[in-house]
């Protein structure tokens, strides 16, 4: 992935001023911030993204559904009992 160094935000610049993060965003379609000095959060415009674009509503559903599985599959687990 390759990262236009005019993107780039620390975390202490996002927590105190994400509306610069934003409008950034509005201009680029994307942003990272950096967390300990390594790339850790990409912030995306939804509207203007091909990766999401390309999916329907009923196929973004069934990504969310299985990380909410995936995560709390022991609680699912026991309930089942």
């Amino acid at each position: 992935m390759m990262i236009n160094t005019d993107t780039i935000y620390s975390m202490t610049q996002a927590n105190q001023n994400f509306s610069q993060i934003a409008k950034t965003v509005d201009r680029q379609g994307e942003a990272v911030v950096f967390k300990n000095n390594k790339p850790k959060y990409l912030v995306l415009d939804i509207e203007n993204n091909d990766l999401l674009l390309d999916l329907t509503d009923d196929e973004k559903i069934d990504i969310v559904a299985k990380r909410i599985l995936n995560k709390y599959i022991g609680a699912f687990k026991e309930l089942a009992k």
